[in-house]
């Protein structure tokens, strides 16, 4: 059986989270499909990874909770421009792509492939941006299936 890409698996309610990181740095965040429960060989790795289970954790219970995780350098000048953006729009808010590529002097189809490309789900919650007319719009650059139903969880976890 090959080794998991993964320095750790965190289960939530309709998904899991597989966390990818060296000793100082998250490197991504992946949705993968749902898990019953993390079993031995995806308990966190590294002291990073167990802190980014405990942060995601805490997410999945209380959706105010302020991550404080180190974010590899990643994206583009203009993919980094739209993912501060997006970590801008509080808990709870949502913004449209065209409301977000307004507010950085873009695009809605350029906004909406820098969210298809964002490493780092949950931390940077691409989830909160949506279609002009309040529809879903894609997520992790898909436009149904399980990830749409991980945005539909995720933006009712916020009270959206």
């Amino acid at each position: 059986m090959p080794a998991s890409p993964y320095q750790a698996v965190v289960s939530a309610p309709t998904f899991a989270l597989g966390v990818r990181c060296s000793a100082d740095e998250i490197l991504a965040i992946d949705y993968l499909e749902p898990r019953a429960a993390m079993v031995a060989d995806e308990a966190p790795e590294s002291l990073l990874a167990k802190e980014a289970v405990r942060q995601l954790s805490a997410y999945l219970k209380d959706p105010r909770f302020a991550f404080g995780l180190p974010l590899a350098p990643a994206g583009t000048g203009f993919q980094r421009r739209v993912w501060a953006g997006i970590a801008a729009i509080p808990v709870g808010r949502t913004k449209s792509y065209g409301e977000l590529a307004q507010s950085i002097g873009s695009v809605p189809r350029a906004v909406g492939n820098a969210c298809g490309a964002n490493p780092y789900p949950l931390v940077v919650p691409c989830h909160r941006v949506i279609s002009a007319h309040g529809g879903l719009g894609g997520f992790a650059r898909q436009r149904g299936g399980f990830l749409l139903d991980i945005k539909r969880w995720l933006l009712a976890h916020e009270g959206v």
